[in-house]
Formats: structure tokens, sequence, C-alpha cells
């Protein structure tokens, strides 16, 4: 009888312990299952490649409105720039970034840099990500890898209302001089288009461009449409030309040359695909409604150029 107890207990313990365990180290898995996708909500409080202090580091200009500008003061959600006491960074750019921060509960970081050093501070590691308007082109690629698009922006030009070019209906039909910021394809691509344009050397930043034209120093600039809609929203003599979906657009190879040129995206470092497909599986819940929504604030708060 003392032997049967035994068994019958030893018996009971197997059961209760099999119960505890769910059944999984024994279970093997179902065939052909494929574990879910994450959704950002599970991957809030991950220790992500570059974010391991919980704190993402954004490089950008502080000077390139609508997409990113500098304030005095921290109205409308403005972040300290880092690198720049007393000064706060706003805008599109900025927005983008918190969404992504409060997704993952992170703290956003913001440092201001020019627009050539952008790529090399991020090979340094001296920030995680660039958030700057920067256009998903091949070239770029080549340097960095990039998430998104986070905007799809549309290549027009600006020039006065009393100008000769305000009732342009092609870029065949522009003339005199023009410019465009440096580093960019609105300069390099775009304006070498335009037949007998005189194309001026290119402004160091986008409210240089803007200045350039609001002076009288060029006749017109190219550009995207958010710096575009963020000027003209700033200075009323000031008209948007665009000629998108027309023959007299700017012309590209191909379609996919073209998509690389308007979509717009952020930079990360070479091989870092953890933070890469942390900002895409944000970028993936919105649409483009909600990004062109979100450019329409940054513009209604941008201060004056």
């Amino acid at each position: 009888m003392k032997r049967l107890s035994c068994l019958f207990l030893a018996a009971t313990m197997a059961l209760t312990l099999a119960a505890c365990g769910g059944g999984s180290a024994e279970t093997p898995a179902p065939e052909n299952t494929t574990p879910a996708e994450s959704t950002p909500a599970e991957t809030a409080g991950a220790v992500i490649s570059g974010v391991e202090d919980g704190v993402l580091t954004v490089g950008m200009e502080c000077a390139y409105a609508p997409y990113n500008w500098t304030q005095m003061d921290d109205s409308n959600g403005a972040v300290p720039i880092v690198n720049n006491p007393g000064s706060y960074a706003n805008g599109y750019d900025v927005m983008m970034a918190q969404k992504v921060c409060d997704t993952y509960g992170w703290e956003l970081e913001v440092m201001a840099l020019e627009w050539g050093g952008l790529a090399p501070a991020l090979a340094a590691g001296t920030i995680d990500v660039a958030i700057a308007g920067q256009s998903m082109t091949a070239e770029r690629m080549a340097e960095v890898d990039m998430a998104g698009p986070y905007y799809y922006a549309t290549i027009v030009c600006v020039t006065t209302k009393d100008s000769p070019n305000a009732s342009a209906t092609s870029i065949s039909e522009l003339s005199g001089a023009c410019t465009a910021q440096s580093g960019t394809i609105w300069y390099d691509s775009c304006l070498p288009q335009i037949e007998g344009a005189d194309i001026q050397p290119p402004a160091d930043t986008a409210p240089a461009m803007i200045m350039a034209l609001e002076s009288g120093t060029v006749d017109f600039i190219c550009t995207d449409l958010p710096t575009a809609n963020g000027a003209v929203a700033k200075n009323s003599d000031l008209v948007v030309l665009n000629f998108s979906g027309t023959d007299g657009d700017f012309q590209f190879a191909s379609e996919e040359e073209r998509a690389e040129n308007v979509n717009i995206g952020v930079s990360v470092k070479k091989g870092n695909t953890e933070l890469q497909t942390a900002m895409n599986d944000v970028f993936s819940t919105m649409t483009e409604d909600d990004f062109n929504a979100l450019m329409d604030e940054a513009i209604a708060i941008q201060p004056a150029v």
C-alpha cells in the first residue's frame, strides 16, 4: 500500500507541474506558422540600436521652415536645441520626431547641424537619425539608409505676383535669374532643365533662397511645395507655380527617379536596420492625409522667415 501511495503521489505532482508550465516545453509549435509582425506599441520600451540610452538624438538644420526652424521659446511644442543653448527647434520634422519618441517612450534631443554635416554626423554617431526634409535619392542612400517616406513633396517654383513669370504654365515659360538651395535636386537637377535660365549661385539655406527672391536678387526659385507654401503664408507678394501633372513639369528619366526625388525620408546610419524598421513602423500607421494635416499645422505656426 505504501508503494502504491508513493506512485500515486508522484503521478499527481507530475500532472500539477505540467499544468503550471502550460505544456510549452513539451508541446511543439504548429507547423507552417509565422510570428505576427510587431507594431510600434508592442515595440515600445524595446532597446533599439543607437537609442540604448532612451534618447533619440535627431539632427536637422533648424533653418528650413516649415520642416524645421529655430525659435526663442518652447511654444507650440518646441524642443531645446542641445548645441545652441537658449534656442528651440520646431516644425514638421520636430513634430514627427516627437511622435516617434512618444510611441517608443524615448526622450527627444535635437541637434542643429549644417545640411552638409548631417551624413557625417550619422557616420560618426553624433546623431542617431537625420530628420531634415531629405529626398530619398539613390545618391543619398549610397551614404545612409533611409526610413520613410514620411512626406511626399511636389517640386514647384516660386516667384513674385508682379513678375512676368507669375503667369507661366510651364517651366519653358520661365525666364530670368533663379536659384535654389545648395546640395538639393532643385539646384542640381531641376533648374538646369529650364532653357536659357540665368542660374545664380546656390543659397546656403532655405531662408537665404527665399530672401534672394524677396530682395529681387533672383526672379524665381525652385523648391518643394511645403517650403513654397510656408513662404507664401508669410509673404502675400509671393506666388507658387505648380506644374505637376502637366507636360510642362520638371522631367525625370523614370517614375522611379521622380519618386526618389519627391519622397522625403529619415536618414539612419548604414546598417542600422533596427532603428530604420522602428521609424518605418510609426510612419506606416499614418496616411498621406495625416502627413499633409501635420504639415499644414507646421505652416500655421511657423515664424516669419
